[in-house]
């Protein structure tokens, strides 16, 4: 079966989406894991009574246990927004996708039919 250069186009434009969705599933990972990792040391941070470090490049610091609770909480929320944003992106793509496949499925219905 023959295809028209209009529906090539859009089966082109499908695969592209398809490919943007699975790069924002893979950010999404990326910074999902990122705030599993916060949240382990905040849970941490809570049950420790002595000194507390952090890590900064490849040596450890002493640092304030409230400096610390801070900073985390400043990134958990930073990684909740950007977890929240492609999550919005992802959707609009996956609509989008769904929208132009549609059009595409009708397309060759059509071709097929006459």
């Amino acid at each position: 079966m023959e295809v028209n250069k209009e529906t090539e186009s859009k089966i082109a434009q499908l695969q592209m989406l398809e490919q943007n969705i699975q790069n924002f599933l893979m950010q999404k990972q990326t910074f999902q894991t990122q705030l599993i990792e916060v949240d382990n040391a905040l849970e941490e941070l809570d049950k420790t009574t002595g000194n507390t470090y952090k890590i900064v490049g490849g040596i450890m610091i002493a640092t304030d246990k409230e400096t610390l609770n801070m900073e985390l909480q400043g990134r958990k929320e930073v990684l909740g927004l950007r977890i929240k944003n492609i999550e919005k992106q992802e959707n609009q793509l996956k609509e989008k996708a769904s929208n132009l496949q549609s059009e595409v499925l009708k397309q060759i219905k059509n071709k097929e039919d006459n």
